[in-house]
């Protein structure tokens, strides 16, 4: 099968209202077992959760296509040569219709505004305003998933996150119709390198992910849900009990595609390392401990044929994988 599967990720649902997100409880321990099985089986999965608001989602996304709408020179005035992936990233060779803008600390209100200011002057409040708002409630997501994960592995009396420090990098994207308006690649199939990444779209599809068995397969999430990624460090965490799941964007029709993510990264400096419980003779150490700066380092330098590989989820292996 291609990527019109019926073959369908999970959905998880997390409503504030309920007693299920009250930690302890059975329903809790229902969610934590569900978030682990997805994260085991698939790699990723849609989560639908009661406290974004959808006019906070639309104000999101105007305020990014204002962005967006500005010339060239302006955009190109937030590019970051110094730390590549950050800043403003044009169309390039691997990725002709897309381009993003990368931010750190995407949901601290100053952060948003020293970026934002340095490629429009003026003008910025609503952009800062409404990202701040929706990434903090991203990152309030991305903090009761992680207890799930530790929670469903038995970890959770010993550890209060699966890594000590991290930032949360606003990554902000734009996906043209291809001027033919025939399918086309908007981008390349990949993993995240983080430990784990909360998408929102805009209801243009193109989102698909490959399974286990090689099938890729387009998702078509709600207008209230996000789709959730387990990243290369999670796998190495979890001594890839989990499964970095590759992904891409396939674009077609004549409407641009636009979607943001809330991308949780470990902070330089940080060693990733798999818990001793996750070590045992029927599950022996797959990758070796590693510092996440290194990992990206090694990716951006790899030549082009390991760093977008057929199967670039080897990359993770090619750096920390044990003989």
């Amino acid at each position: 099968m291609g990527s019109d599967s019926q073959i369908q990720v999970p959905v998880i649902k997390l409503i504030s209202m309920g007693s299920d997100l009250d930690r302890g409880s059975e329903g809790w321990h229902n969610l934590c077992m569900r978030v682990r099985e997805a994260c085991e089986n698939y790699g990723c999965f849609e989560v639908i959760c009661d406290k974004i608001p959808i006019e906070l989602r639309t104000e999101t996304f105007s305020a990014a296509r204002q962005l967006f709408d500005l010339p060239v020179d302006a955009k190109q005035k937030g590019a970051n040569p110094m730390k590549p992936y950050r800043g403003y990233i044009g169309p390039n060779s691997s990725n002709p219709l897309n381009e993003a803008f990368a931010i750190e600390d995407g949901s601290n209100y100053d952060s948003l505004k020293s970026f934002t200011e340095v490629i429009r002057p003026v003008g910025n409040d609503q952009f800062c305003q409404a990202f701040s708002s929706t990434v903090k409630l991203l990152d309030e997501l991305e903090h009761i998933l992680e207890l799930m994960i530790l929670d469903a592995y038995g970890l959770g009396e010993k550890n209060k996150s699966i890594v000590e420090c991290k930032i949360t990098l606003l990554r902000l994207m734009k996906y043209k119709a291809p001027p033919s308006g025939e399918s086309m690649e908007g981008f390349v199939a990949h993993t995240d390198k983080g430990l784990f990444t909360i998408l929102c779209e805009d209801q243009i599809s193109g989102l698909e992910v490959e399974t286990k068995d090689g099938q890729w397969i387009k998702l078509s999430p709600s207008p209230s849900s996000f789709v959730c990624f387990v990243g290369d460090s999670l796998m190495a965490w979890s001594n890839c009990r989990m499964h970095a799941v590759k992904h891409r964007v396939t674009m077609g029709g004549d409407k641009d595609r636009y979607s943001f993510g809330a991308f949780a990264l470990p902070v330089d400096g940080t060693i990733v390392k798999a818990p001793k419980e996750f070590i045992d003779e029927e599950h022996p150490q797959v990758l070796r401990e590693f510092d996440f700066a290194d990992y990206l380092n090694f990716f951006m330098n790899s030549n082009f044929e390991v760093k977008w590989a057929k199967l670039p989820e080897l990359t993770i292996f090619a750096f920390a994988g044990i003989l």
